[in-house]
Order: structure tokens, then sequence, then C-alpha cells
């Protein structure tokens, strides 16, 4: 780390009378961990880093190479606001390095740095801007329940809506940490709510994901509330998602913009989304993370399922938003906010390098509600599907060479063998539904 960063740091940690650092990384699932230190520690933190064992952290290290280290980064410097003022908490996104201090093959937030490395090359920054979906539900003795906060529904307020002060309280102490909040609402199942933030590059937007979803947990649970980001908590109604906005901006201006091009759409971006749709049944598996994930990708709940892409049709899996000039983007409406977003963006992010590289043209746009089509409609239109299961999603990641290689053997290795131990877990466990359908008759 440069000595100035280094001591820019150290005096913020001084001036804010700061008592202890956390250290925040987080697994191949995205799970986000941590190691405290006092704040004496920092500058040992800062010009050494901190070690510690990895082959307790789900998809790292074995228990043979264990030893790591946590390299903080300083631009994620950040005070908790939701800490005591007695006892000041702040907190560092760190990168894991190996012991013979090379970066670690099987941290999420590597992989992504590394692509973004690729798009750099080629000219480009690559922006993302997700949109978090989650739920309020009330405790009980302690633990949560399924129980909705509120009734409400899409942009209700008060009194039907009875989360303002916690959406206020939560958007405060982002804000307070940096971040740039564009809107916040009551979105459309009960007990849904989202708060949207500023995009910028893909690293940041990773970072804050993980962020937001700390924050948004830790001040529900401080109201006496449990916040799931959790794909499709109760059956019946809305899941939670998290649209992706993405883009490639070259020299400070949007790549994705051509005003002389039909739909004032450059060839890159349709070629960035010819990529996305290429791969995207192996990019499932990534974005789109467990078993319940799947109970989210049905019809009907204005979960995308099928491989598409149209200017302003939300019923298509990539969809153009009308705005153009800077804001040209493309949304991918498919993740799940319990995605590992360091994955998530980097597997994108290397699609649509690859649409760009190849000149892959996406099929022509569906401009009607894809729902309503009959399975002839859509078959007639080549309309695919995203695969309806974990396994079959890995096994579509297992198939795609450069989805594989972006993220490496290690985290390939690694996926797969969550992916058999959680569908095992999931296929031999006994559930309501079979007591409510086998007890009684047999």
């Amino acid at each position: 780390m440069p000595r100035d960063s280094q001591a820019s740091i150290l005096k913020k940690i001084k001036d804010q009378e700061i008592r202890f650092l956390r250290l925040q990384f987080c697994d191949i699932q995205g799970q986000p961990k941590n190691v405290a230190i006092p704040a004496i520690q920092a500058e040992k933190a800062l010009s050494q880093g901190i070690y510690f064992d990895g082959s307790s952290i789900e998809g790292f290290a074995r228990i043979e190479e264990s030893d790591m280290l946590l390299k903080p980064d300083p631009q994620t410097y950040s005070v908790l606001p939701w800490r005591p003022a007695s006892s000041k908490v702040a907190r560092m996104i760190c990168d894991v390095y190996t012991y013979d201090d090379k970066p670690y093959i099987g941290d999420p937030r590597y992989i992504l740095k590394r692509t973004l490395e690729d798009a750099k090359k080629m000219g480009y920054v690559f922006n993302t801007g997700p949109e978090l979906e989650f739920f309020l539900f009330k405790m009980m003795d302690g633990s949560p329940t399924i129980i909705p906060q509120d009734a409400g529904a899409y942009f209700d307020f008060a009194p039907i809506d009875l989360a303002e002060n916690v959406r206020r309280d939560i958007v405060q102490a982002l804000e307070e940490m940096g971040f740039e909040i564009e809107a916040s609402h009551h979105e459309v199942a009960a007990g849904q709510h989202e708060i949207d933030f500023k995009y910028g590059d893909a690293l940041r937007t990773a970072d804050n994901v993980i962020t937001y979803r700390i924050a948004t947990k830790t001040i529900a649970l401080q109201q006496g509330l449990h916040a799931t980001f959790m794909a499709k908590p109760i059956f019946g109604i809305n899941g939670s998602g998290m649209h992706t906005h993405c883009s490639l901006a070259k020299g400070g201006k949007n790549a994705f913009y051509d005003p002389n091009k039909p739909r004032e759409l450059s060839d890159l971006s349709l070629h960035f989304i010819g990529g996305l749709l290429k791969h995207v049944k192996g990019i499932t598996r990534l974005a789109n993370p467990t078993i319940n994930s799947y109970k989210r990708l049905v019809p009907g709940y204005e979960a995308p399922v099928y491989i598409s892409w149209s200017v302003s049709n939300r019923s298509a899996l990539i969809r153009v938003p009308a705005a153009r000039g800077n804001s040209t983007r493309a949304e991918f409406r498919s993740p799940d906010p319990m995605c590992n977003p360091y994955l998530t963006f980097a597997c994108m992010l290397a699609a649509g390098l690859d649409g760009i590289k190849n000149r892959i043209e996406p099929p022509a746009s569906t401009d009607k509600n894809i729902y309503e089509m009959t399975p002839k409609e859509r078959k007639r239109a080549k309309i695919d599907t995203l695969p309806g299961d974990l396994v079959t999603s890995m096994k579509e990641l297992e198939k795609d060479p450069l989805l594989a290689e972006t993220l490496g053997s290690h985290i390939m290795e690694n996926l797969q063998r969550i992916t058999t131990m959680e569908w095992d877990s999931f296929r031999t466990a006994v559930h309501a539904w079979e007591h409510d359908q086998y007890l009684v008759r047999y």
C-alpha cells in the first residue's frame, strides 16, 4: 500500500477516535466474514496484512495450506454508523493473499478484479447498478418468522407501509458510509422493500452489495425485525430479485450509445447482449446460487425465465430501458440478492466481452409479453428457458469453458461440491408438503 494512503487512513482512525477495525471479506457463497482488531494494530494491518485460517472459510484453502493474509483496501474505509459513539468501529474490505504474498485464486473479489483488468486492456470500464429487494419479517421469541411486517403493496406509504422509518434509518446509515441513494420504496409483496443506490464501477458496486446487506440486516434487527434477502421466502407471492443494470464506458463515454444506430444502441451493446445471452445458462449458477433461487424463477411472479431481450419489455430476461445518452444500459433481470456479486459480475462481464470479441449477434428483440405467449408461440420464436434448478444450472456452468476459465478450477470445484451437498440435503429431507400430501392418505 502506498505510504500516503496508509498515512491518510491512520490519521482518520486517530481523528475519528476509532477503537476497533473490522477487516471484511467474503467467502465463495458471498457470505461476509470479518476479523476485528484493536485500532492500535491498524498500522500493522495496512503495512503487512493480517493472517487468518483460510481452511475454516467455505470454499477457501485446504487445512494443509490454511495460512492466508488479509490486505485492506484503503478506498473502502468507512465508519459503521450503527455502532455506539463510545466504541467507534470502522471497516475496510480486504483482498485475500496466500502465505507467499500472491493474490488468492479462491477470493471472489480477486476474480472480479482480474476480469475487470481484461476489460481495461480493451479500453473499457464495466459499470453496474444492482437493485436489491428484501423482506422485513416479524421476530417472535428472538427468532425470525415469515410473518410480513406490513400488508403494503407497490409504492404504498404509511400507515399501510409500516417500514418507512426502518428504510429511512437504513438509507441514512448507507449515506453515512458513502452511498448515493437514489430511491427507497415499498415493493409489490407484503413486507417487501427496495432501496436503490447509484451505479458505479463493478468492483465498487459489488462491495456495496455486501455492505447494503449487512447494514439492512443489522438496522432491521435493532428495530426488532428480521431482514432477509432470500429469493423466495413465501410461496404464492413475488420473490426478491437483484435486477442488475450494466454498461461499458470508453474514454469517459457510454459505449452502449450510438445516436446513428436503430434504437440508438451501438453495435457493441448488441454484441454485449448477444454474449450475455449465449452464456446465460451458466451464469445462472452464479446469479441464482441456491435451491430456493429456483422457486423464484417460475412464470407468473414477474421473474424472467425466458432467454430473450427487448427494449422496455419487462417480461424479457434482458431489458434495455428507454433512457439514452450516458444512461444507455442493459438490465439483466434474473439475478437474485443471495448471489455472490463478485462472481456474478465477473461472469456477466466475461460473457459480454466474449460477445464483443466475437461479434455475437443477439436474437431478434421480443417486444410482446412473453408470459402471455403459448408454448408453441415461444417455440416458434426460439425462446429458450433458464435452468429450472440448481443442479441443472451447475451442469450448464461446467459445459461453458469461458465461464469455467473466468472462475478458475478452484472455484469451479468448490461450486460443484457445494451444489452436490445442498442438493443431497434438499433431496433427502422430508418437507411439510409431503406431510400434507401423504401422511393422512397413506
